[in-house]
């Protein structure tokens, strides 16, 4: 039933609505000053008897039939009491649609002619309120802050097209000519508060300014990581000189860091970091970027300095600074996932940052050093101990050990190589096939053993290696044996089972497991000819040469050995076919590797390739006795 007042009568429940907006003035001062204080327990307590006494109110209005002379009040509680709640939970629940919904449909309820449209949808409902209320001018200021409520609900719940049509009717676009939501917002006027209205915890041009901030860093980020990198500067900009609060200025500067980087203007982007950097907040995200800017510029010193600052400021224990009593920019920002450019992530994952640039760049013991403090971090109770590390692709456990026992090698501490790898194998038992069970199949000769994931020949490729460090060549022979052994036998999959690669699914799985079988065969091929034993050195080298046609390493050390054996006819022909691949372009399949099977590669590369070459050419130059 419609509650308009008649002209000239006098306003219904005048003591009472000024009772009304005196207990919401009073609850209003009440948060702001508990805003200031610094006791956690007691200002939380504070601010949910604040919240407490909002919805009391609230239930009082909401209890009569609505009125227009009230509405304005009545408007303005439920508005105080979701930001308070909102703020509090630092986020929105699914039940403020309702209260949004109630209020609308409250407002309704005064005209009598658009009764008949309470059932519509949440959508269809602001159409109607917003159309009626320039029949009602008083409650303007107080529907445009409920709108701004609704608009930070829509955007944080990515309903953008809801959102767009609400303030092309707050904005009076009837023809809608623009769903550009950047310009939608900077279009939005709401009305000002007059002098003796109900106070706000927050008023709607606050909201907007916060909605435009949030909007637009978002669009910049998004067009960030979808390489559209002019449009997103302009909106990181746009979002720079808006509401931000110090942790979303951090965000957005590093984001400009990163966008500029991209757009080939190091030192803006240098800027921009530095920038990031004196607000003082949480530094993890410029130090993240200035690593990547220092190496794309080949600044390894400072790329490494970064890196090393980052795992500090990931450890550090930050004092979380209450929220403040209101909707800020944080709010409406979605959370950063893995593919996001300011995905910082934990300590380990920054620490293996570290230890992997380490050990590409051949800082032997930096790179043991760190991932020994790594594992360490890893396998402390506090951390998870088989879980994957984000880091796209994302080394597994199991990889960590193996880049961890080849960093270890490269430092020539290959009884601490094998202690790892005898920790990954021990801490993993339970989900690979027993030892017994292999041998047994393999005695057998079964055409394929039980499924083992990569990592676990590569496992006994390492030890061979370390063994080979340590001048035992027999045992030595025995682990690239059982590497191989594996390996051959073994039906390569596409996915790896239990506690598997990503790196491996990432990359080909046949490619590494090529790449593995010719690096165990040149290795036990090497210890072979170490001891003299260059009969079965060639067989190796012949059957890698087979497994992995035009692999330059194997090539070189099979005409190697096929001149030390005599056989120059076999030699010259495997030569010739050297010198036609050298005029092929060559693949770049190495890169697309495990970081241990890269590293481990760049061992058996043959050092003195060119100089023997160029000495077999001038050979076959010179008379030869046949």
């Amino acid at each position: 039933m419609s509650q308009q007042t008649p002209p000239g009568s006098p306003e219904p429940h005048t003591s009472f609505l000024q009772l009304w907006r005196e207990k919401n003035d009073q609850l209003v001062r009440q948060a702001k000053v508990i805003q200031d204080t610094h006791l956690s327990l007691r200002r939380q307590q504070l601010a949910q008897d604040t919240l407490e006494g909002f919805k009391k109110l609230l239930w009082g209005l909401q209890g009569l039939p609505a009125a227009v002379p009230v509405l304005p009040v009545e408007l303005t509680v439920i508005c105080n009491f979701i930001i308070l709640r909102v703020s509090l939970a630092q986020g929105f629940t699914d039940d403020l649609v309702q209260d949004i919904q109630r209020s609308l449909k409250r407002v309704l309820e005064t005209q009598e002619h658009l009764e008949s449209r309470l059932e519509q949808s949440l959508r269809e409902l602001w159409d109607s309120v917003l159309h009626a209320s320039a029949l009602l001018p008083d409650l303007l200021p107080a529907l445009h802050l409920l709108a701004g409520l609704q608009a930070a609900l829509w955007l944080r719940t990515d309903q953008l097209g809801d959102l767009a049509v609400l303030l092309q009717t707050l904005n009076g676009s009837q023809g809608r000519t623009s769903e550009d939501l950047l310009l939608l917002l900077k279009a939005w006027k709401p009305p000002v508060e007059k002098s003796d209205a109900a106070l706000t915890l927050q008023n709607a041009q606050s909201l907007r300014a916060i909605l435009l901030t949030a909007f637009a860093y978002q669009q910049g980020l998004q067009e960030l990581i979808t390489g559209s990198l002019p449009r997103a500067l302009g909106n990181l900009q746009e979002a720079a000189s808006g509401l931000c609060t110090r942790p979303v200025l951090v965000q957005v500067y590093t984001a400009l860091g990163t966008c500029l980087r991209k757009m080939g203007n190091p030192q803006r982007a240098l800027l921009y970091l530095i920038e990031a950097l004196k607000i003082g907040t949480d530094c993890s995200l410029p130090l993240l970027e200035a690593s990547r800017l220092y190496r794309q510029l080949g600044d390894t010193s400072a790329e490494l300095e970064s890196l090393e600052l980052l795992v500090q400021a990931l450890s550090a224990t930050h004092s979380s600074k209450s929220p403040q009593l209101l909707i800020e920019v944080e709010l409406l920002l979605p959370q950063s996932d893995q593919a996001s450019p300011l995905h910082c992530g934990t300590p380990s994952q920054a620490k293996h940052l570290l230890a992997s640039r380490c050990l590409q760049i051949k800082r032997e013991e930096d790179a043991a050093e760190h991932y020994l403090d790594l594992l360490a971090l890893l396998l402390d109770a506090s951390e998870p101990r088989f879980s994957l590390l984000p880091c796209p692709p994302g080394p597994s456990m199991p990889e960590l050990f193996l880049e961890a026992a080849a960093a270890l090698i490269q430092a020539s501490r290959a009884q601490d190589a094998l202690t790892v790898c005898e920790e990954l194998l021990s801490r993993t038992s339970s989900l690979l096939p027993k030892m017994s069970q292999l041998q047994e199949s393999a005695r057998k000769g079964s055409k394929e053993l039980p499924y083992c994931p990569l990592w676990v020949s590569a496992t006994h490729l390492l030890q061979g290696q370390a063994w080979v460090h340590l001048k035992s060549p027999k045992e030595a022979v025995s682990e690239f044996s059982w590497c191989l052994e594996l390996l051959f036998r073994a039906t390569p999959k596409d996915k790896e089972q239990g506690a598997g690669s990503s790196c491996e699914q990432g990359c080909s799985s046949d490619v590494t497991l090529q790449q593995l079988r010719v690096a165990a065969l040149i290795s036990r091929g090497l210890v072979w000819v170490a001891s003299d034993h260059d009969t079965k050195a060639l067989k190796d080298f012949l059957l890698s040469v087979q497994v992995c046609p035009g692999n330059r390493n194997a090539s070189y050390y099979l005409l190697q050995t096929l001149r030390k054996l005599d056989r120059r006819d076999d030699a010259i022909a495997l030569w010739q076919s050297l010198e036609a691949q050298a005029e092929l372009p060559q693949e770049e399949a190495i890169r697309s590797l495990p970081l241990y099977l890269e590293t481990y590669l760049s061992w058996i590369h043959p050092a003195d390739c060119e100089t023997f070459l160029e000495e077999f050419r001038t050979s076959l130059q010179e008379p030869h006795d046949g």
